[in-house]
């Protein structure tokens, strides 16, 4: 802390204290090559003892951490590698079977959240990818802890629409098989174009086959400090002033969680990773990205403008936040999922919000669709062609995009749907119910764009 000076600490403090600042994952990323063997037993066997030997002292090392600098640190989460290309050597392949080693290890060690029950199908399946895909709903569904993830496109590869089908398949299963819990699997299960292989958000973390034995990954967050800072702009402020406020605000945001992330990645003597700047909301009242664009000058989130705002915002968080690390990746930006936004749920209510104008948005967010629910009788096909498109916005524009979306069994339009804690609560949402059937039921591979030529 000595290169803070006395007024920077004060800043940060208030930051915590009265505008929700806080860093809101460590997730420990860890790989699991060395587990593969052609046992399913062995292999759970493999991944259960790794896992308790790198993660036994994550949660009380966190809290101590947390303890000493007096910055919360909100989840505590693992990141594997994708258990479909572990799993695939076995001769017995069980993926159920070792999802519920990998949860019941995720309890030993008391994190929140565990990811990596993943697979990476954009160019086509292995037999072991369709064997996961098949045992995904049932993975979840018998599992608290476990977080699932599917990547179906990337700009180089194109769109597996083959994938994409199987997809919407399994968010529906999903979501009949956890109907009496909210449809909760599905808030668990993510489907990304282009996935990064260090984002440490949940549900879409996963440790990349090309990254290390381990790292300590950081996702911070603050909507709370950006939108308190513009509100003390003066309301004819331009639009350059608050991008540039939006700066200093991530550079001192990055600065703190940075800190944080080095001393415990130290602690646990294994490499400091990345620090993801995503700034991820909360239900909480004042921790919110729609709050941000009212700051801005918009009535609501959805309004016209918002699109530009959210460019202006996720493009400052970058700028500001590049300055304070050598180390910056994950997803970084802003993340705008309904159900954990107290102003976005708000939005929706209002009829300020639809599904059409959160797809316009996603052409410029962190990441995409993003835990929204929908009524539980939508067709499969339909379902399909959501993530289509979002697939579509991720490939052409080179960026990730991923869909969160939860079909509530036994829920219309109007009608809302309670998860609890960091998953807050969403409104149902209408969808376009215009036929598509034949259109994606064409499946196939979508080709990479011309863009993706450029060696």
């Amino acid at each position: 802390m000595s290169n803070f000076n006395q007024q920077q600490i004060l800043q940060t403090i208030e930051m915590i204290k009265v505008h929700n600042l806080d860093i809101r994952t460590v997730t420990l990323s860890l790989s699991l090559r060395d587990c593969a063997s052609t046992s399913t037993h062995t292999t759970a066997a493999k991944i259960y003892d790794k896992i308790l030997k790198y993660s036994k002292n994550l949660v009380e090392y966190a809290n101590e951490i947390e303890n000493m600098y007096s910055i919360p640190i909100v989840n505590k989460r693992i990141a594997l590698t994708p258990i479909s290309i572990v799993g695939e050597a076995c001769e017995d392949i069980d993926y159920v079977y070792l999802a519920q080693t990998i949860d019941k290890a995720a309890h030993e060690v008391g994190v929140d959240f565990i990811g990596g029950f993943s697979a990476l199908v954009d160019k086509g399946f292995t037999k072991g990818d369709l064997k996961f895909f098949e045992q995904i709903p049932d993975a979840l569904a018998s599992t608290k802890k476990l977080c699932s993830s599917v990547n179906l496109g990337t700009s180089k590869a194109g769109i597996n629409m083959d994938a994409v089908l199987k997809t919407a398949d399994v968010i529906k299963k999903c979501a009949f098989l956890t109907k009496d819990e909210a449809s909760i699997a599905c808030a668990k299960f993510v489907c990304f174009c282009n996935a990064v292989t260090d984002n440490p958000f949940m549900a879409g973390a996963f440790c990349g086959i090309n990254e290390p034995e381990c790292a300590l990954n950081i996702g911070v967050s603050g909507p709370g400090v950006i939108s308190s800072a513009i509100e003390n702009l003066d309301i004819k402020a331009d639009l350059g002033i608050v991008g540039e406020t939006i700066k200093k605000m991530a550079f001192k945001i990055t600065a703190a969680g940075e800190l944080i992330g080095r001393k415990l990645a130290q602690k646990l003597d294994i490499p400091f990773g990345i620090i993801d700047l995503s700034l991820a909301p909360t239900p909480k009242k004042g921790d919110s990205i729609a709050e941000i664009f009212k700051a801005m000058g918009l009535e609501q989130a959805g309004a016209p403008g918002t699109t530009l705002a959210l460019a202006m915002l996720n493009d400052s968080v970058k700028k500001g936040g590049i300055m304070a690390s050598n180390y910056v990746g994950g997803l970084s930006g802003a993340f705008i999922p309904v159900s954990e936004d107290s102003g976005m749920i708000e939005a929706v209510e209002k009829g300020s919000l639809t599904i059409d104008k959160l797809e316009a948005m996603t052409s410029v967010c962190s990441v995409g669709l993003d835990m929204i629910a929908i009524p539980g009788d939508t067709k499969n096909t339909t379902i399909a062609g959501i993530i289509a498109d979002e697939m579509a916005i991720g490939m052409i524009n080179k960026k990730t995009t991923a869909v969160r979306i939860i079909p509530a069994i036994g829920k219309n339009v109007g009608d809302s749907v309670e998860f609890g804690g960091l998953l807050g609560h969403a409104p149902v949402m209408k969808v376009n119910e215009f036929n598509n059937d034949i259109f994606v039921n064409r499946a196939g591979r979508v080709s990479a764009p011309l863009h993706s030529l450029n060696n």
